[in-house]
């Protein structure tokens, strides 16, 4: 199983991660818990999630997938096999939200607490708090550094402007934003490509992609809008379901049938074969969806095969 450092590290990652945001959600703790041992027992380490999951499910309050994952890890015993990835900064409640360092040092211990571990591999600023300055998130995060409690940092749905604001603040003595998390996918392309790419290549950092099969578009079950009823996601992919998007999918069952493979599995390796992208991140709500998109991590895309993806999908 390939790994690769996150930024200028020492994580090393597989070339896919679990995305957290369907335990408590569409994967219950049962079924969380059978993809997080099959996720492990396939060779992978890396599972991303926030503590804002699943806060916008009738019922559920925040923190439910890092509960999930918090009893996991104190049932099977696996937290040393695992790189986890968790994020504050969105709303959990009436005036708890933003980056403020007061916020984040009270939000990191109730993820610990959730999560029943002692650290967590990378704390990601989930969006930016555009009122507090970037020093003051770092000081944060040095602190969280210094005591043992995180060991690396991310970001995630920051400005460029920002980005490069918090990275460089990082040149005078502050820990380094490693890793920025985009979405990125290939109907959606440009944004990245055009305003991130050339920041991430400069400073070394590295990128784990959300959205990266478009909320399920880029597995080919939503055709049509009558597929759109298929998932509680389905209504997200209507802007996909157009000429583009068509001819999309059409190249991906092309590529997909010459290499006995699937339109996901297709997509997955296109991203993990893009110059600065450490891992695609990917969900899965059941074993037999976990083992089809894992055979990505095993897919190499000719030269050919990269080309003619790029060329349909071209903003």
């Amino acid at each position: 199983m390939e790994q690769r450092k996150i930024g200028k590290s020492e994580l090393k990652v597989s070339t896919i991660c679990f995305g957290g945001n369907v335990f408590g959600w569409t994967a219950d703790q049962s079924e969380s818990f059978r993809l997080l041992d099959e996720f492990v027992d396939l060779g992978f380490n890396f599972i991303d999630t926030a503590d804002v999951y699943s806060r916008w499910v009738p019922g559920n309050s925040g923190g439910d997938s890092e509960k999930v994952i918090g009893q996991w890890f104190k049932e099977s015993k696996k937290r040393k096999d695992i790189v986890l990835a968790t994020k504050v900064g969105s709303e959990m409640g009436e005036g708890l939200k933003g980056l403020t360092k007061d916020y984040i040092i009270q939000a990191v211990e109730a993820s610990l607490s959730r999560l029943q571990t002692d650290y967590i591999d990378l704390y990601q600023s989930h969006y930016d708090d555009p009122a507090t300055p970037v020093e003051e998130t770092l000081e944060a995060y040095a602190k969280l550094i210094s005591e043992g409690k995180v060991r690396v940092i991310g970001a995630s749905n920051f400005e460029p402007k920002r980005l490069r604001e918090a990275l460089d603040a990082s040149e005078r003595g502050l820990p380094r934003y490693e890793c920025f998390q985009p979405e990125y996918n290939l109907v959606e392309r440009a944004d990245f490509e055009s305003q991130y790419l050339p920041i991430v290549q400069e400073y070394g950092i590295g990128v784990i992609s959300y959205f990266s099969l478009a909320a399920g578009f880029l597995t080919g079950k939503y055709r049509s809008e009558a597929d759109l009823s298929k998932s509680p996601r389905g209504a997200g992919v209507k802007k996909y379901l157009n000429k583009k998007g068509t001819s999309i999918l059409n190249k991906l069952d092309e590529i997909a049938a010459r290499h006995g493979a699937t339109p996901a599995q297709v997509s997955l390796a296109w991203l993990i074969a893009q110059p600065g992208v450490t891992a695609p991140i990917a969900s899965a709500t059941s074993v037999e969806q976990l083992r089809d998109i894992a055979r990505a991590a095993y897919l190499n895309l000719d030269k050919g095969d990269l080309e003619e993806l790029n060329a349909v999908s071209a903003f």
